[in-house]
């Protein structure tokens, strides 16, 4: 008999384990994406390293937050429509741990935030704060880009009153560079929704992406946001170049 441990069954204990469920029920894609996309957005505005880093810690854990909220106010839905990818849901993980892990990282996300100065984490946690009511309201409805919308116009506010120890600038952000980071809000939501149209029509919602698709088809849908979204960080990019971040 081999005393060597089946490979199979700890790859499986492996991806059961407390850690990466709590990861899986983060959307890490979404979190790493934003949180690398902010810290980006920190260094060409010309933060120095520690503040880049503290701009990608804080936006991480906020995400986080937000995932864990979603697959626990969708964990019925995903569990009726078999979503994959979805630990809560599947009964892996429990909703109480996913609640108190929530609880805690809100603790974190506060100091991390209020660091950078009281107005930069004041609007960063309203922007995590419009993610969780957004989550709940209107996202079913014709009006679902709404939270989108707000909650990325505020990221260049954080970006442009932060700084280390509080230290930041109390210059507001340019006009263009919200009115295009909010434009990127609506068309991250639209490119967020695409994967779960099907479900959404079943259950009754008519939210702004699903509108869309049932006029235009979702493979046109989807390569006109992707063009769209392209455009709009390059136009981010040029806006930050010629008219900077304040």
């Amino acid at each position: 008999m081999s005393t060597q441990a089946d490979p199979t069954r700890r790859t499986t204990s492996l991806t059961h384990s407390l850690p990466v469920l709590l990861v899986r029920a983060a959307h890490p894609r979404q979190a790493v994406l934003t949180a690398l996309g902010m810290a980006v957005a920190a260094g060409l505005a010309g933060r120095p390293v520690r503040e880049v880093g503290l701009v990608a810690a804080t936006v991480l854990v906020g995400q986080a937050i937000q995932g864990w909220d979603n697959d626990l106010v969708d964990r019925e839905r995903d569990a009726r429509h078999g979503t994959p990818g979805k630990p809560v849901a599947q009964g892996l993980l429990d909703p109480g741990t996913v609640w108190f892990t929530l609880g805690c990282a809100v603790l974190l996300v506060v100091p991390l935030a209020v660091s950078a100065g009281t107005l930069a984490g004041c609007s960063y946690l309203a922007a995590v704060a419009v993610g969780l009511v957004g989550n709940r309201v209107l996202r079913g409805s014709v009006l679902s880009w709404l939270p989108w919308a707000v909650q990325f116009a505020l990221y260049p506010a954080y970006l442009a009153y932060g700084g280390w120890n509080g230290q930041g600038a109390d210059t507001p952000p340019t006009v263009v560079v919200t009115v295009l980071a909010a434009v990127l809000g609506v068309l991250v939501h639209v490119l967020r929704a695409l994967p779960g149209l099907v479900a959404d029509n079943q259950d009754g919602l008519r939210h702004l992406p699903l509108r869309i698709a049932l006029r235009t088809g979702a493979p046109r849908l989807l390569l006109l946001a992707s063009v769209l979204t392209g455009l709009v960080v390059v136009g981010l990019l040029v806006a930050g170049q010629a008219v900077g971040l304040t």
